[in-house]
């Protein structure tokens, strides 16, 4: 399953596969704020990118405020035992925490991990569904709002473009609800 959008001098890709399989330039990760690995797609890349991802993370933990990542925010660790060379670790938002916010900060996720690519001048990164498995986002809403993030931002050309970001969707649900979201956010 496959869907392209052109999207100037970029393309959107939505795939139905395994994230840590992506031979991009970059993957994103869909992390918790303590940068150690969990559950979900966090503890697949980690387990996929081997040890040495941990202890680069655990490096990374003493230049942030309190050791935490903020929601919203992203830095980026080489991929070590992954295909792709680079993993750009995204905190996304609670839903439930607060539901009025988690737009903004679930789009920041995006706009950030983008703006890494730009500055690394990478050409490709995967996402993952940032946000929807235990942090609890709707699958139908994180896929208006991710879509809508990648669109504005590619179309706002900050800076070289990035020519292939892909959406990996982790089923055929997730993989349906972003595939509409496209269908009417970029037709």
């Amino acid at each position: 399953m496959e869907k392209r959008y052109r999207l100037g001098q970029s393309e959107l890709v939505l795939t139905h596969g395994d994230i840590t399989r992506e031979g991009t330039d970059a993957i994103a990760n869909a992390a918790e704020e303590g940068l150690l690995g969990g559950g979900g797609v966090d503890g697949d890349i980690h387990r996929a990118a081997g040890p040495e991802l941990l202890a680069a993370c655990r490096e990374l933990k003493h230049t942030l405020p309190e050791g935490h990542l903020t929601p919203g925010q992203a830095l980026a660790t080489p991929g070590f035992k992954l295909a792709a060379r680079w993993v750009i670790h995204c905190v996304g938002p609670v839903y439930d925490q607060d539901p009025s916010n988690a737009p903004r900060v679930l789009a920041s996720c995006y706009t950030r991990a983008l703006a890494l690519c730009r500055e690394l001048g990478l050409r490709s990164i995967a996402f993952p569904a940032i946000s929807t498995g235990i942090y609890g986002y709707p699958i139908p809403l994180a896929a208006e709002v991710s879509v809508r993030a990648v669109r504005d931002d590619l179309r706002a050309n900050q800076g070289p473009p990035v020519p292939l970001v892909k959406m990996v969707l982790f089923d055929e649900r997730a993989f349906a609800a972003f595939a509409g979201a496209a269908d009417r956010i970029l037709s």
